[in-house]
């Protein structure tokens, strides 16, 4: 155990703090919260907690069998269907999801992945910035009742939890990633009715659906309307950043869940948005969450899981900002309908390109006839999980990934092309 060592020289007891200070930044000690509201009274550039590595020791992290055949979390993760993820450390992800924050890892067959019981910002409590302390006199008083640190070998940000916390975060894991959806069958049966799936497939294994929530995948996908996904990423952060509850912070990084409809709804968000980049956007989002407020109720998007993919369809299509691809997005990717098929010009160059699709020499934008029709392609080709096969061939094409197709069984296939 340590204690503070009250001094009534000013001087020597600002040391004692500096001195305590360096002694848990060394040893990985999270503080009591009411603790740390001593040294961040003081100033002190602190770093509460950090971001998990499995490198560390595997003790505070939690796993589950998963080959990457059924979930690789680069290309699940970045292939341009969420925006709350960054890697953090090398093969590291952390985001939010079930409004709490996460870091994951995974091995050949194994998902890895831990999850940070934060506490209340220490600086506020009901909203209200605390006030610091006036001087070292009062600081003391702070110290005296509450200053006394636990040291362990681990670092505490990385706290152990229970069986029940753990049968929750398993069941939110196995949920989002839809893991009871075998995706090595998937890919066979893709592969079995189209080679140039099959072809792709191989390299590109292991990219599964994400089933998040509706009003996050709603609201992100608003952003995306003439965009591409660092900006993307950017916008969502900020949206988060100024209207989500604060989580945690880890190495200097705040996470925040994602705002309430409630919260998007109110009339000052349209400027405020403004201010923050989002241009046109701003008066989308706002409206959007307005009109669910007013004519339907918070939990109205998640009720769309429960009608069919055309309904669902149709009733997102109804407010502000959303057209085809992003309703198809949020059908896909957070209402269950697996057969919803997101088009941009980018798959409509894929359906060009890979699939002979012809929409005459006239048509020079994406038409609703050509939008529809390349989606009926593809669900024809792909059947009811056509929005998961669709997703792996967009995901090939971007251009973060293309290394991955200059694989040694690749360039041979080239090279014995260029001597035939």
């Amino acid at each position: 155990m340590l204690f503070l060592q009250h001094s009534s020289n000013h001087k020597e007891f600002h040391n004692n703090v500096y001195q305590l200070y360096h002694i848990l930044h060394r040893s990985y000690i999270i503080l009591n919260t009411d603790t740390s509201r001593g040294l961040t009274s003081l100033g002190w550039n602190r770093r509460m907690s950090q971001h998990a590595l499995l490198s560390l020791g595997a003790k505070a992290w939690r796993c589950l069998y998963c080959p990457k055949s059924e979930l690789r979390l680069d290309l699940t993760l970045e292939c341009g269907q969420t925006f709350r993820w960054r890697e953090t450390g090398k093969g590291h992800w952390t985001g939010v999801m079930g409004g709490r924050v996460w870091t994951l890892t995974q091995t050949d067959d194994t998902l890895w992945y831990h999850v940070y019981r934060c506490r209340e910002d220490p600086d506020h409590v009901n909203g209200r910035k605390r006030k610091k302390a006036e001087d070292s006199q009062e600081l003391w008083k702070k110290f005296k009742e509450m200053a006394e640190v636990k040291v362990e070998e681990d670092d505490k940000s990385l706290c152990v939890s229970t069986s029940e916390q753990d049968a929750k975060d398993e069941e939110v894991l196995k949920d989002y990633f839809q893991l009871s959806v075998k995706l090595e069958d998937l890919y066979k049966e893709w592969g079995d009715a189209d080679p140039h799936f099959r072809r792709t497939g191989n390299i590109f294994s292991g990219l599964r659906m994400l089933r998040q929530d509706p009003v996050e995948c709603l609201f992100s996908f608003i952003c995306s309307s003439n965009n591409h996904i660092t900006r993307i990423q950017g916008m969502v952060e900020r949206l988060c950043g100024r209207f989500g509850t604060l989580l945690c912070e880890l190495d200097g990084t705040c996470y925040h869940d994602f705002p309430s409809i409630e919260a998007l709804a109110e009339s000052s968000v349209q400027a405020q948005l403004r201010d923050l980049g989002f241009g046109y956007r701003a008066r989308f989002l706002q409206e959007s969450a307005h009109q669910i407020i007013s004519c339907h109720n918070p939990e109205w998007l998640h009720t769309l899981r429960n009608v069919p993919y055309l309904e669902a369809r149709a009733s997102l299509l109804k407010l502000p900002g959303v057209g085809p691809k992003v309703a198809d997005c949020v059908c896909l990717m957070s209402l269950d309908k697996s057969e919803a098929v997101p088009v941009d010009t980018h798959v409509w160059q894929i359906a060009r390109r890979d699939y002979n699709y012809d929409a005459g020499s006239k048509t020079k934008t994406l038409t609703n006839k050509v939008y529809k029709e390349i989606g009926d392609l593809f669900r024809q080709r792909w059947g009811s999980y056509a929005g998961w096969a669709h997703s792996v061939l967009f995901c090939a094409d971007l251009k973060k990934f293309q290394k991955l197709k200059e694989t040694p069984t690749i360039k041979e296939e080239k090279n014995q092309a260029k001597m035939e």
